[in-house]
Parts: C-alpha cells; structure tokens; sequence
C-alpha cells in the first residue's frame, strides 16, 4: 500500500487512541519512522521467537502500515505550517499599504463630506475599530459610502480609482488573514492527528522493542536491534541491560 493507504486503513485506530495517551513526538519523527522501518526488517528475523513470547504476529506485520500512516501525517502536518508562514509573510508585505489607502479614504471622505453631517457620522462609525479585520470591512464600508455618494467627492477631485482598489484589497486581504488566522485552528487539528498518528506507531515498535529486549536479553547481537538508537545517542551511556532503552 502507499503511505497515504497506510494512513486511511489506520484512521480511525489512532483517532480513537484517549486523549490522555496521545504524546507529542520526543525526537524528529522522519527519524523515528526510519528507525521504526529498521526495526520492523529487524524484527521479521525474529518473529518465531517474538510470537513465542507472546507478542501477536500482527503487531510486527503491521508496523510498516503505521510508519507509511505516521509518514503521511507528518507530511499533511509540513504542508499546513508552510501554509500558514506564507500567509502571514504576505500579510505582512500587503497589509501596510491596505491601512494607508484605509486611511486615504477616511482623509478624503471627511473633507469631500464636512459639509455633511449625515455622512460624517457614516465616516466616523467606520474609523471605529483598529484591528486588522476592522480595517478589511472599513474598506469595504468606504468604498460604498462613497460609489453611493459620488458627487461631493467629485468637487474635491477624488481619485475614484481608489475605490475599486479599495474592493480588490479587501478582498484578497480577507482571504490572506482568513489564512493567517484560521490556519492556527487548523494547524492545531493537523498536529493533533499526526501526534496521534506518532503515537499509534509508537505503541507498536514499544511493543516489539519491548519484547525483543526480554527474549534476547543475553544474546547481544540481536538485542542491539530493539534499542531506541536515536534516544541513547542522545543520553550518556548506560548498562547494557534489559532495562535499557
């Protein structure tokens, strides 16, 4: 199967894993997934003994599944995060001229309309407000109040082409903060399901690692292969005993 097989047939196994039980990765996940895949080729060698101390032939059958499923996770996870830095890169280019035709707008419409007390209070009610959302749906609100009332800023010389700008980027800045803003929530969702992916594999190469360490705890050429090699490589060196990771 491919990886994104792999994550479809294991869906709702780890989706349905407690909350409490879901742990965030400890070490880089691309290299806990090759480490799994080693450990699964490993294992295989080892199977007969494994299953004679109870461990079920599917938990190493399987493991491959759940690293092509974590693999995919960890990629839909990648994309969203690249997703969102864009966004908010081009929110930060565009998003300063946007304030300033915002505030062209309020500059002109206060004068072309000062004769006006109606449509001042429509200028004020839309100045109200300093956020960048705000400032989004004051582009819009301008942009009708003034195609709605064409002639006093016809006598000021308006440039009318800023309203149409106007229209053009308040919509696409709505899309972009949508983006910045909205891909936080879906970031955290898209997390969630790759460390509950992480922890579905996980489970399995314990299991394995856990049983290979008990079957072979004195025969030092194949306990080598049911370490946790990045873990140690990161910790002083210990015992070499069953107790090691």
């Amino acid at each position: 199967m491919s990886d994104r097989q792999d994550y479809d047939a294991c869906y709702n196994a780890f989706m349905a894993i407690p909350a409490e039980e879901v742990k965030a990765p400890d070490m880089p996940v691309n290299a806990a997934i090759q480490e799994n895949e080693n450990l699964y080729l490993w294992s295989l060698d080892d199977k007969a003994e494994l299953m004679g101390a109870g461990l079920p032939e599917t938990t190493i059958d399987l493991l491959t599944v759940r690293n092509g499923a974590c693999r995919t996770a960890e990629a839909m996870w990648q994309r969203e995060q690249h997703t969102s830095q864009d966004a908010q890169k081009e929110w930060e280019k565009r998003s300063p001229a946007a304030y300033e035709l915002r505030n062209q707008l309020l500059h002109d419409f206060r004068y072309a309309f000062r004769n006006n007390e109606r449509l001042l209070k429509r200028v004020s009610a839309i100045a109200e407000g300093y956020d960048d959302a705000d400032m989004i749906q004051d582009l819009s609100n301008l942009t009708a109040l003034g195609e709605a009332n064409p002639e006093p800023l016809a006598v000021i010389n308006f440039d009318v082409t800023l309203l149409p700008l106007a229209t053009t980027t308040a919509d696409e800045l709505a899309i972009i903060l949508a983006q910045v803003n909205g891909e936080k929530g879906i970031d955290h969702q898209v997390k969630i399901t790759r460390d509950r992916a992480y922890t579905y594999m996980q489970q399995a190469a314990d299991e394995i690692k856990n049983c290979g360490r008990y079957v072979f705890w004195k025969n030092e050429e194949r306990l080598k292969g049911y370490r946790n090699i990045y873990k140690n490589k990161k910790n002083k060196p210990g015992n070499n005993t069953d107790s090691e990771e």
